[in-house]
């Protein structure tokens, strides 16, 4: 029993499960899994109630049944007590205040990292404002490797996203070029499939392979399919260089995706068996997004942030290239407007980045939600300020195969030009190299006969 009075009236909160929901920032997910507060008091009493709460807590009580789940069996056992002991005689507030202060500087975030649970760093970012989130994140580095050098401080990588409503490999191929001619697809050139057809799957690996070997771009590719179907991929030595799957906080959401902890690590041991990174070895990518345990019923009682954070700790055990959360893809039922996804999106990366991952956001929403293209230059200028490893790069900004809005080329051309961020140096030196970019980093216009405008007429022809 937690408790705690605001004015003249007590409040309790009969367990740990509760008391977190209780005290998350409102959104309509909660609302929905009717575990949310009912009024701000009631959300002010438990974030006190909270913040007065010792970080050992979280690893005594569990959200999650240990013996129902295996996510909170990976969280606990996995648990690294010597990279708690730093900060093991905090609260949740004390935390709050030390990870703000000058002695939570980046080397001793990176330090404390896997000492770290999701729920602490969940709990921890509800009693945290959008400031506080920004600022803690910027401190937190965290460096992946494939084929070039991601997450380094003062740089902004972006995946290119060329989709495409029928799979259509010079459709697919087009997007493709006018994004690299943008300078974007430094983090991945991604392609969500519409089909599940194997052949089709094995023909996109090949043109995107095909692309990246001709010109010798430093990235690297992956098509967004299941992981099963990507395990037949190697298995028929298609040219897969990342393993992608979404993945979510609990062992019912992830068994409605179709996945086991088992499973991904065969085929991250697939992946790297290969041998395709040039400078890394870290050959797995994911996506997750707040919602997704309440859409499958596998929450367990849980709020929707916590849950969220909960995936990460499915990545971090997998040492990932890349991870994203989808913010507000998952539609307004379980983030409804502009304001709610903008905060969402701080929340995931805080807490990404806090478990040290490599953590991205696809700034986004669907045209049924509260929101518009406003609210997403918001949501990314914030998360640039505050060390987004990447975003993603949709022609126009509008996917026009998942039917969502997005980021464009062109936003990230105005959020390096605003704060000055770099592209991954492997791949600057090639956009250098390619006439894409002068001596100073920015964009040329690509003359007619540019090598890959030369591609694309070829493609087509």
């Amino acid at each position: 029993m937690y408790q705690a009075t605001v004015g003249q009236r007590g409040y309790r909160f009969g367990d740990l499960r509760q008391l977190m929901a209780k005290a998350s920032p409102a959104r309509s997910g909660d609302y929905l899994a009717e575990v949310a507060a009912q009024s701000a008091e009631e959300r002010m009493a438990a974030r006190i109630a909270l913040a007065d709460l010792p970080l050992k807590a979280f690893l005594q009580q569990t959200l999650v049944p240990y013996e129902q789940d295996e996510v909170t069996r990976l969280i606990i056992d996995s648990h690294d007590a010597a990279a708690f002991e730093p900060i093991s005689h905090l609260t949740v507030g004390d935390f709050r205040d030390w990870l703000l202060s000058e002695q939570a500087d980046s080397a001793m975030l990176a330090q404390v990292a896997t000492g770290i649970t999701p729920e602490m760093a969940a709990a921890v970012s509800k009693i945290m404002r959008n400031q506080d989130l920004i600022l803690v994140a910027k401190k937190c580095r965290v460096v992946t490797r494939f084929r070039n050098t991601i997450g380094l401080p003062g740089h902004l990588s972006v995946r290119l996203q060329p989709n495409h409503p029928t799979d259509s490999l010079q459709g697919i191929a087009a997007s493709m070029l006018d994004g690299l001619l943008y300078g974007s697809g430094d983090a991945v050139v991604g392609i969500n499939p519409a089909s599940d057809s194997l052949p089709l799957l094995e023909k996109l690996n090949y043109m995107l392979d095909d692309v990246i070997q001709r010109f010798a771009i430093p990235t690297q590719s992956c098509v967004l399919t299941h992981v099963t179907n990507t395990l037949r991929l190697m298995e028929r030595a298609a040219p897969v260089d990342l393993v992608f799957q979404s993945i979510a906080g609990t062992e019912a959401a992830n068994r409605g995706f179709g996945i086991s902890l088992a499973l991904l690590a065969e085929a991250q041991q697939a992946a790297l068996s290969l041998k395709r990174g040039t400078l890394g070895d870290n050959v797995m990518y994911f996506e997750t997004g707040q919602g997704s345990c309440l859409s499958a019923n596998a929450h367990h009682g849980v709020d929707q942030q916590t849950c969220e954070a909960r995936a990460y700790a499915v990545a971090r055990h997998f040492s990932p290239l890349l991870i994203n959360t989808v913010v507000g893809f998952i539609g307004p039922e379980y983030l409804y407007d502009g304001k709610q996804i903008i905060r969402a999106g701080l929340e995931d990366h805080f807490c990404g980045k806090l478990l040290g991952l490599p953590l991205g956001c696809d700034v986004c929403y669907t045209n049924h939600a509260e929101a518009d293209q406003d609210d997403m230059d918001t949501l990314l200028t914030l998360l640039a300020a505050a060390g987004l490893t990447f975003l993603i790069g949709v022609p126009g900004a509008d996917d026009i195969m998942l039917n969502y809005q997005s980021t464009s080329f062109h936003d990230a051309l105005y959020i390096r030009e605003l704060l000055g961020l770099k592209h991954a140096p492997e791949f600057a030196a090639w956009l250098a190299a390619m006439n894409i970019t002068d001596e100073r980093g920015r964009l040329r216009d690509a003359a007619a006969n540019h090598p890959l405008l030369l591609a694309l007429q070829g493609e087509r022809t």
